[in-house]
């Protein structure tokens, strides 16, 4: 099993000047990465988020203030990009890692620990873009799976669903999460 990081996140955030010109207000790597010890290589790493729609576009940054997988409530919206490093072929290990992964950065998703079903089950209440931008990963539902290679777009409408890294190489995914209703 490979044991890199891929690179950084770059954040880059647009604004208008006092003329109302358009200019580069920030360029810089994402500061908002969260990690657990469990998981050695998974990074989930907090982009950008918003708190109501519809938005204002010149709403200020509140991404440090982010806890947790759910957008905020009433509308939010939340931009990840996460880095799943090949799982353990060890079931025991698997589990161990994704429950202290579920545990320590996600306890807010309804996570689903049946036996006999992957440990990375979960749902939440919001549509999310998930975008594959490198590596390939597995799409778990209740029925079925299909691989997904960079490039690749999966609509999730708040169903159960689980992440499995199958391959010996890092997967990075892009995550859009919008605040939804059942």
């Amino acid at each position: 099993m490979s044991t890199f990081h891929l690179p950084s996140i770059r954040r880059i955030v647009t604004g208008d000047d006092a003329q109302g010109r358009s200019r580069i207000i920030e360029d810089a790597a994402c500061t908002s990465v969260r990690t657990v010890p469990e998981r050695p290589n998974y990074r989930s790493v907090n982009v950008w988020r918003t708190t109501e729609a519809p938005v204002r576009v010149d709403a200020p940054d509140t991404i440090a203030e982010h806890q947790g997988i759910l957008p905020p409530s009433g509308g939010g919206s939340i931009l990840r990009i996460i880095d799943i490093p090949p799982e353990s072929k060890d079931p025991a290990e698997r589990q161990r890692q994704i429950s202290a992964m579920f545990k320590g950065m996600f306890s807010d998703a309804h996570h689903d620990q049946r036996d006999g079903v992957h440990p990375g089950m979960h749902k939440t209440d919001t549509i999310d873009y998930a975008i594959v931008l490198q590596g390939e990963i597995y799409a778990l539902m209740d029925e079925g799976e299909t691989l997904m290679r960079a490039g690749d777009v999966l609509i999730q409408r708040g169903t159960n669903h689980a992440w499995a890294n199958r391959s010996d190489q890092m997967a990075r995914i892009c995550f859009v999460l919008m605040d939804g209703q059942r």
